[in-house]
Parts: structure tokens; C-alpha cells; sequence
């Protein structure tokens, strides 16, 4: 029966679309024998009896090969029953009979001949379809985009990029639907959406629920996951989350919520241990009376990107992008062509690179429907031209929600397409080269203080030595006092730790390929500020064999400022250090000047020369073994000591 409805209204579609003089009767055909057979399929369509209809038709079409109109309608019927050959021949006849009667029947051919992979003939159908039809100008945007995805596909299938999908198992997936997937930078913690009939109250009119579960990596397997309790779930919907870096703020779409400013907005929450805050609504100007969903931030939690159909788009999906500016979300801004199109682009993921933006968009060129790109912003902001990620991971269906690992080597997305443990499982794979984003790897471990051993909620930042700027600012869990922080890109870092009352922490990092695949550890321990109290300013440097201090020590110089600015009491020693390469004497004049080097800074910059002192030892007080090039690296340095609270 359900079968019947479809053809009947394909039938009432048809016929509005065939020419006016056949609606009225003034056929392809003179034929009586053909015409009256051709009238009584018609009749048997409109009493739903598809055999007879079929049975007319094709006597209609045998006594007059002529006759357009009953061709036509067997090549929609058949079209409909998705008798895709079946089809395309009597669309044919209907052609042969008389290419501009209906012109329609060559997109039809085009489409039929496109799924069946046969690609010739479904551009020369198109052709066709593009030099006969001057009535239906809308659809030749769409046939032009057809026949550049045919050849896309022709591409693709000669040269299909690696991947072999692995299921994320029974610990991740279940027998309900699991997509949208967010990681940390680690690898070590899963987030993602799942989706299963509804059992509790909601006020969402909907009978599937969609609920945030975690899931984290032990011993290199994925634990069961679990479902996130309340405030974070409800019994209404959560979905198409992302999460910070260290899992510790997360910003996901809620619809049809009672604080809502339209039908989904976004909304933000934040873990301190293993509690997590309740939901907020992130307001204007991000949430509008238009659709806002799917969010993914910068690995500093500064910059938004997300998707709405609001006003002022190019298409009907496009992607956003929000800055946070003094605590406050801006006015949001289309990221505008080449990334967005007048078709949709959904599901943004920003890599932990901050610049390899993953999307899923209908507009741009592909294998057909939603097709997984990748786009890097440049130097000067704009986005470079989309790259497919490639067949087979983009098929003829549709393909998104893909995110990547720190490292840019593996991806994960979800596929109802590959035969997992329901409808819509989460899948691993390692992404082509091509489309990785540049690694990144993180620094992970836990501030306390030195004396008490009490783990301490501090304030970190990375600043990258080259530009001086800072690349990622961040704080410990006030709980544990862990931390989780990444280092986009082979450059040279500057790491420092503060909090109110203590002395800083800094820490030096060359990032280098190597170096992606070692992760830093590292335990902080913060030394409260008292006499005697000391720190080694890692992040300063001089020219060999001078004491001239090279540009990029004046991101720590800076932050010395500032403490000696915050506690203005407090009067320090600067000591310098050298190693035991050169004379005694040399090294002693070495460790005096650097040491003064940084006393001139300071004074320069604001500090009361009372307050400091400097001083040279030398090589006298090593802290490692002179013997080896990391032993003396340590030895060398400036240490800054509390000698008046």
C-alpha cells in the first residue's frame, strides 16, 4: 500500500511537470491504439492498481515506439521501485522519441545513470539536459555541480587514499546510535553522544533521548562507557558537544529548553574533580532565535566556532566563529568562502594545532551528499581552499562528525555504514597524510606546594619564544591540582606557573618531531614566598660566552617585572651560574655580568634598584655533572632568590 501512495504522488507530480498540451490531451502521438491504452494506465494509477497501470503503459509505448508519455511514466514508476536500469531505458525511449518533450527525463538519466556508477553516460546526459531545457534554469546550477562531482568520483575511485576503520568496540558502541565524538588531548578520555529510546519525563517532543557518555582509556582499553549524570544530563536532549583540551569545560547543544533563545542554543559547564557545574545558556550575542549547535573551540577556550542558520549566511548551515574578549562572547562571524557555500556545512572540529579545521559540508565538490574537508587558516587569517579527506572514507552517503587525535595521525567518526553493533557506531582510523594538521603534542601532570605537598589550583601559559605571544593559558583543577595542556607546533615554548603568593615556575620546551610522540610529565611543586625561597629562570638566555640577553628572555623578564610589582616588599638576589668550560676567572666575570644583565632589565623596567642585588659564582656551585652537554645546560643559568620577604 505504501508503495502505491508513492507512485500516485509521483504520478500527480509528473503530470504537472510533463508539457500542458499532454495535460490536455494533445499528445506526442496520434496513435488512437497507443493513446487509449496510455488513458487507461492513467486511470489505473489513480485507482492505485500499479500492475494494470504498467501493463497499458508498456502496450502504449509498443504500439507507438513514438509516443513520449507512456515511456515517461514506466521510467518513474520503475525510477520509483529504485529499478535503476529498468528505468533509464524507457527515460530513454522517451528521449528517442523526442529529445525536448520533456526534458526532465534527462536530468532523470543523468541521476540513474550517475548512481549506477556508469559515469559517461551520465554526463552526456546532463549535457543533454543542459542544451535542451530552457524551463527549468534552477536546476542547471545543480547539474553543473553534478557533473564536477562525477568527475570528483571518477578521481576518487582511481585513487583511493588508505583507510581501514577500526569499531571502537562494545565498551564504546552499543546496539543505540553513538556519534559526535570529542577527546581530550591526551587520547585518554571519550565524550560522545548516544541516542535511545526515551523513558523518562522531558519536555522534548521526541521518543529518543540523546545523553552525553564517557568513556576512558586504561591500559590501553576503552572502559565501559558511562552516562554523565546530572546537572550536565537531563531528561531532555544533550548533544554535539566539544570538550577543552584537559576535559575540564565543555560546550554542547541543547534544544527546546525553557531559557532557550531559540530552537537549539549553545550552553557551557565547567569540572572541577569530578563534579561538573550546571549548564549555562551562553547567551547573545552567540544564541539567537535562529539554530546554534555543534560547537568546537581553540585549545585556549578563546575562540567559538560553531553552525547556525541565522541571518546573514551564505547558505543554510554555515559555520561561525565567536571570540571571548574580556569574559565576553563577540559578535559572531561568518567565516565566510571559501569554507562555507550556499549549500551546509556542519560539524566543525578545530584541531589542537588551532589552524586544521575538519568539517562536513554539501556544497563543496565531493563524492555526493555530506563529504568530510579539511581547511587551514593561513598567516593572515583566511582559510585555504577545502581538501576532501578522500574515498573511501567520503562515500556517496553521508559522512561528518570526524575529529582527530593530538598527534594528527588518527581520526574517529561515526558510520551507520559499516556494519557495527547498531545503526550508528564510533569508528578509529588513521587519517591520510595529506589532510593531518600539524602534530601537537602536551604537557600533563599536577601543581602542589613544595612545602605542604597540598595540590594548588595555578594559572599556566605557553608562550611561544619566537613571537612572544602566548599560544595557551589554562589552570589546574582546584581539587587535584592536575593540569593538561597542549604545545601546537615545533617551536620553542616557554612555560610558566603562577599563583598568588608563590614564586613562579618556568620550564623550557624544543619541540621537535621527536619530540611528538613523548608527552611531558611533570609534578610542579610552587615555592611559597619566604626568605631564601629561590627559582632558576629557565626561560633566560644569553648569546655564548656573553652576557648579552637574547630577545625571546624578555617573555620571563616580563613576568619577573610583575611579580616584584606584586609583592613590593620583596627583595631578591639574582645569581648567575656558569659550567666549567674556560677558566675560573672567565667564568666568574661570565656569571656577574649575565646576572647584572637581568638586575638592568628589571631597573629599566620599573624595579627600585634597592630592592635587588646580583652576583656572580661562576662554576663553583654545579647542580649536575660537568661531564656530559645536559649536565652543563643545567649548570648554566640565573636563579632568582627571596632575601626579603
Amino acid at each position: 500500500m505504501k508503495l502505491k501512495k508513492i507512485l500516485l504522488l509521483a504520478v500527480v507530480a509528473m503530470m504537472v511537470a510533463l508539457p500542458a498540451s499532454a495535460q490536455k490531451g494533445a499528445y506526442s502521438s496520434s496513435n488512437k491504439k497507443a493513446i487509449g491504452m496510455y488513458e487507461k494506465g492513467m486511470q489505473c494509477m489513480y485507482r492505485s492498481d500499479i500492475p494494470g497501470a504498467e501493463s497499458n503503459f508498456k502496450q502504449a509505448a509498443k504500439a507507438d515506439p513514438k509516443f513520449a508519455e507512456p515511456n515517461i511514466m514506466l521510467g518513474e514508476m520503475y525510477e520509483e521501485r529504485h529499478l535503476d536500469s529498468m528505468a533509464c531505458i524507457y527515460y530513454n525511449a522517451a528521449v528517442a522519441a523526442n529529445p525536448t518533450f520533456y526534458t526532465m527525463a534527462w536530468f532523470r538519466i543523468g541521476e540513474l545513470e550517475l548512481r549506477q556508477q556508469h559515469f559517461t553516460a551520465a554526463v552526456e546526459a546532463y549535457k543533454q539536459f543542459l542544451a535542451l531545457d530552457k524551463k527549468n534554469k534552477d536546476k542547471h546550477t545543480e547539474v553543473e555541480k553534478k557533473m564536477k562531482t562525477v568527475a570528483f568520483r571518477q578521481k576518487a575511485y582511481a585513487n583511493p587514499v588508505p583507510f581501514n576503520p577500526e569499531n571502537m568496540g562494545v565498551t564504546v558502541n552499543s546496539n543505540n546510535d553513538e556519534y559526535l565524538p570529542a577527546l581530550t588531548a591526551d587520547g585518554q578520555t571519550l565524550v560522545f553522544t548516544r541516542r535511545f529510546p526515551r523513558t523518562g519525563r522531558t519536555t522534548a517532543n521526541t521518543e529518543l533521548e540523546e545523553d552525553f557518555y564517557v568513556s576512558v582509556k586504561k591500559n590501553g582499553e576503552w572502559t565501559k562507557a558511562v552516562r554523565m549524570s546530572e546537572p550536565v544530563n537531563t531528561y531532555d536532549n544533550e548533544g554535539a558537544q566539544c570538550i577543552s583540551q584537559d576535559g575540564r569545560m565543555m560546550i554542547f547543544t541543547g534544544c527546546n529548553r525553557k531559557d532557550g533563545a531559540g530552537r537549539c542554543d549553545l550552553y557551557i559547564c565547567h569540572r572541577e574533580g569530578d563534579k561538573w557545574s550546571k549548564p549555562q545558556n551562553l547567551g547573545m550575542p552567540v544564541n539567537t532565535t535562529a539554530w546554534e549547535a555543534q560547537p568546537t573551540f581553540s585549545v585556549d577556550g578563546k575562540t567559538l566556532y560553531f553552525v547556525s542558520n541565522r541571518k546573514g549566511g551564505i547558505g543554510g548551515m554555515d559555520i561561525w566563529k565567536s571570540e571571548l574578549v574580556d569574559g565576553e562572547w563577540s559578535e559572531p562571524k561568518n567565516l565566510g568562502a571559501p569554507v562555507n557555500t550556499p549549500g551546509d556545512e556542519k560539524t566543525p572540529f578545530i584541531h589542537f594545532d588551532d589552524h586544521s579545521l575538519y568539517f562536513a559540508s554539501d556544497g563543496h565538490v565531493g563524492m555526493g551528499g555530506l563529504d568530510l574537508f579539511m581547511s587551514k587558516q593561513q598567516e593572515d587569517g583566511s582559510w585555504s581552499e577545502p581538501v576532501n579527506v578522500g574515498y573511501p572514507i567520503n562515500t556517496e552517503g553521508d559522512e561528518s562528525n570526524m575529529i582527530v587525535s593530538a598527534d594528527g595521525r588518527t581520526a574517529i567518526y561515526s558510520s551507520d555504514q559499516l556494519g557495527g553493533y547498531g545503526k550508528e557506531d564510533l569508528y578509529m582510523f588513521e587519517l591520510p597524510k595529506e589532510v593531518r594538521p600539524q602534530a601537537t603534542t602536551y604537557i600533563k601532570g599536577i601543581v602542589y606546594d613544595k612545602k605542604t605537598k597540598e595540590r594548588l589550583s595555578a594559572d599556566f601559559t605557553i608562550a611561544d619564544l619566537t613571537t612572544k605571544n602566548d599560544v595557551v593559558s589554562a589552570s589546574s583543577d582546584p581539587v587535584d591540582g592536575s593540569f593538561l595542556l597542549t604545545m601546537p607546533g615545533l617551536h620553542q615554548y616557554a612555560l610558566s606557573v603562577t599563583k598568588e603568593g608563590y614564586l613562579f615556575y618556568s620550564k623550557n620546551f624544543e619541540m621537535t618531531a621527536a619530540s611528538i610522540d613523548d608527552p611531558f610529565l611533570l609534578e610542579i611543586p610552587l615555592e611559597p614566598i619566604e626568605v631564601g625561597s629561590s627559582i632558576t629562570l629557565r626561560n633566560v638566555f644569553f648569546e655564548t660566552a656573553k652576557w648579552d640577553l637574547k630577545e625571546e628572555s624578555t617573555v620571563e623578564l616580563d613576568k619577573l617585572v610583575m611579580l616584584m610589582d606584586e609583592n613590593p616588599k620583596m627583595r631578591v638576589l639574582l645569581e648567575g651560574h656558569t659550567d666549567d668550560v674556560g677558566s675560573d676567572a672567565a667564568n666568574q666575570k661570565l656569571s656577574e655580568n649575565r646576572a647584572k644583565a637581568v638586575y638592568d632589565y628589571l631597573v629599566n623596567h620599573g624595579v627600585a634598584a634597592a630592592r635587588l642585588q646580583y652576583k656572580g659564582y661562576g662554576e663553583s656551585k654545579p647542580i649536575a655533572d660537568n661531564s656530559t652537554e645536559e649536565g652543563r645546560a643545567q649548570n648554566r643559568r640565573t636563579v632568582f632568590t627571596v632575601v626579603e620577604k
